[in-house]
């Protein structure tokens, strides 16, 4: 929470005085929309449309969109961007009951992605879901590892943390100064890649100094949230099978 907190606090506390959410938001000037009460939203529009024509978000009392409004003060141009993406999908294939590959992805981003710059030996253990080569034997690289909070859903879960609650990491390359991630962001959230759901898992309490109790060892062996990386079986052919094997 360290990074969001000084812009966080003085809005949390006009609201806890009793300012409404969406005001003492909009207030601070410091996203590129505004924000508005729920009831803004006509009936019947979908809710990234809406912000992708008029500029503005709709925004309801508690933790889960007041976290949002934060990531559009923190990241203004990745935010724009995953909501032009959204909009152009809306527009495209209409809403629907299911969102398609490319919102689908952008929906999990926007929730859930924990931004992470890492060395390569350590992006390897993670994705391979090497829990223990990533957490307890290259512990020390993480103290050089730049991580960037972003899904605010996660946000809302971390205000009240237990030990399953998972993130999706996006991998920012080394070469990104920490001041250009809004801008490389933007640009790298493209249909394509979001289509391919390059996310890869990690329970947000093993990040090495998040947690007091990751300090232990065995705080990694519980496989029920460090679960190991699923192979895909490989298909079987049908006639691989000698009961229904063609004739000769």
């Amino acid at each position: 929470m360290a990074p969001w907190r000084t812009v966080g606090e003085p809005i949390a506390r006009q609201i806890a005085s009793g300012c409404p959410q969406a005001q003492a938001l909009d207030q601070t000037g410091l996203a590129p929309v505004r924000f508005v009460p729920q009831a803004d939203l006509p009936d019947g529009q979908a809710y990234e449309d809406f912000i992708f024509a008029t500029g503005q978000v709709p925004t309801r009392e508690g933790l889960h969109d007041f976290f949002n409004a934060l990531c559009w003060m923190h990241f203004p141009l990745a935010k724009k961007r995953l909501n032009q993406l959204q909009a152009r999908e809306i527009a495209r294939a209409g809403v629907g009951q299911v969102r398609g590959p490319v919102r689908d992805a952008a929906t999990v981003f926007d929730e859930n992605a924990l931004l992470i710059q890492p060395s390569n030996a350590l992006w390897a253990a993670l994705t391979e879901h090497r829990w223990r080569d990533a957490c307890l034997a290259l512990r020390g690289e993480w103290a050089h590892t730049r991580l960037w909070a972003f899904g605010h859903a996660a946000l809302e879960k971390a205000v009240q943390p237990y030990k399953s609650i998972t993130v999706h990491l996006w991998r920012v390359p080394a070469e990104v100064p920490p001041e250009q991630v809004d801008v490389w962001l933007a640009q790298d959230l493209t249909p394509e890649k979001l289509a391919r759901k390059p996310f890869s898992p990690l329970p947000m309490l093993g990040v090495p100094g998040w947690w007091p109790a990751n300090a232990d060892p065995a705080f990694y062996a519980d496989a029920s949230v460090f679960r190991p990386r699923r192979v895909p079986a490989p298909a079987e052919k049908p006639y691989n099978r000698a009961e229904i094997a063609p004739r000769s």
